[in-house]
Formats: structure tokens, C-alpha cells, sequence
């Protein structure tokens, strides 16, 4: 299967920076196909028979496409190996419960931070009280991830995963004060991130989504060179 050229659809600076990362961290045969959501391409038909959900990415596969971007991680990790632990080691659950804390607690608030008006309205006192409310969940789940980082040595999945979250807690929702988050009062996570930015596959990724010299401890807004991240 290393011959296979994956088709990655994505977006700049989208959740499926994580996969791209992870494509490269394996050294896979891969296109990357821009969904341009300035065109809202992933509401467009040929998009939602790929994903019926119309939410980035996807990633074409000889078994098919797969959609969710901890599903897409873990299917590569179990497909090609070297980013977490196997099917059948002794850690495989530790790696599962923090793959699914992050992809079904920290990322859903996150999108409640950054689309309140999805969740609540159009209402901005209510949409105020929910990124509040968001906040205050977030710099809890980011205390607990810290805590366990700090306690063992976590596998590659999870930091590809978590470190571009890490990036958009410091940009997003542009206008906002950012001054609720603080990267360096996190001290593993921050050096993870730090470590992080140092890796080949984040070179790369830099480049091709115009992602800045340290995406992920001190980001900027993206200037890709195609496409738009939001």
C-alpha cells in the first residue's frame, strides 16, 4: 500500500493540517486537492458524496473515503505504523482514550468558540456568553491534556492532532481578544509544540499552507498560496 497516492482534500489552516502532517510524518504518496470554501466547494454535490457531512477533510483511500480527522489519523497509523502504538500493544488503549478526548471534548469546543451562531443564534449577548462559557471548558481540557503530557511520553498521533488546535485557539475568531490564552502556562504542551515545529513534515506543511515560521507557538494569520482558511 506505500505505492498508493492518497487524494487529501483539504483546506488552509483547516483541520486537515493535522492529516497532512501525518502524510508526511509517513512519507506517503499524496495529492492534496484544495476544497475552496470562499465557493463553499464542501457544500458542492461532488464534495457531499464524499463527505454527506460537508466538513474537511476527506482522504481517498483504496478502501474508500474516510471522513473525521481522528478516524483519518488513526486509519494511517494503523495502516502504515510508526505514529502510535499497534492494534494489539499494551498502550493501544492509553493512545485511544486521548485520541477520542481530543477529537469528542477539546475540538467540539473549539468549534463552539469559534461558530457560536451554529450553536445558539444570532443573538451576539448570547453568542458572547457561549465563547465565555467555551473558554472556560477549553482552558480546563488544556489543564488536563498539560497534566498527562507532562506524565509520559505521548505518541506522534496525538501531538499532529492537538498542535494545530493549539494554533487555532491563539488566531481564532480573528476579531476576538486573545488575551484568555497563554500558550507558555502550559508548559507540555508548549515545549511539545515547540518540538513540534522543528520536523520536517512542518516545513513542509508551512509551505504549502502559508502557515508562518512557528505556527504553532507564535502563529499568524495564514497566506496561502491557494484557497482560504476561512
Amino acid at each position: 500500500m506505500t505505492n498508493v497516492c492518497y487524494i487529501l482534500h483539504y483546506a488552509p489552516d483547516n483541520a486537515s493540517l493535522g492529516v497532512r502532517l501525518a502524510l508526511e510524518e509517513l512519507r506517503l504518496n499524496y495529492r492534496a486537492a484544495l476544497v475552496d470554501r470562499r465557493l463553499q466547494a464542501q457544500r458542492s454535490p461532488d464534495y457531499l458524496d464524499l463527505n454527506p457531512n460537508g466538513l474537511i477533510p476527506v482522504l481517498e483511500t483504496p478502501q474508500g473515503p474516510i471522513f473525521e480527522t481522528a478516524a483519518i489519523l488513526l486509519w494511517l497509523a494503523d495502516q502504515h505504523g510508526g505514529l502510535a502504538p499497534a492494534a494489539n500493544a499494551v498502550n493501544r488503549a492509553e493512545l485511544l482514550k486521548w485520541l477520542f478526548f481530543l477529537s469528542n471534548t477539546l475540538h467540539p469546543a473549539l468549534r463552539t468558540l469559534f461558530y457560536p451562531e451554529k450553536y445558539i443564534g444570532p443573538n451576539p449577548d448570547h453568542q458572547l456568553l457561549l465563547q465565555n462559557h467555551a473558554r472556560a471548558d477549553i482552558l480546563r481540557h488544556l489543564g488536563t491534556l498539560d497534566a498527562h503530557w507532562r506524565q509520559t511520553d505521548v505518541p506522534l498521533l496525538l501531538n499532529l492532532y492537538l498542535a494545530p488546535m493549539l494554533r487555532w485557539i491563539q488566531l481564532y475568531p480573528a476579531a476576538s481578544d486573545k488575551t484568555w490564552f497563554d500558550l507558555s502556562s502550559l508548559p507540555a504542551l508548549h515545549r511539545m509544540a515547540e518540538r513540534l515545529e522543528t520536523r520536517k513534515s512542518v516545513v513542509t506543511a508551512q509551505t504549502a499552507e502559508g502557515l508562518g515560521h512557528r505556527p504553532f507557538t507564535a502563529p499568524r494569520a495564514p497566506c496561502p498560496p491557494e484557497g482560504s482558511a476561512t
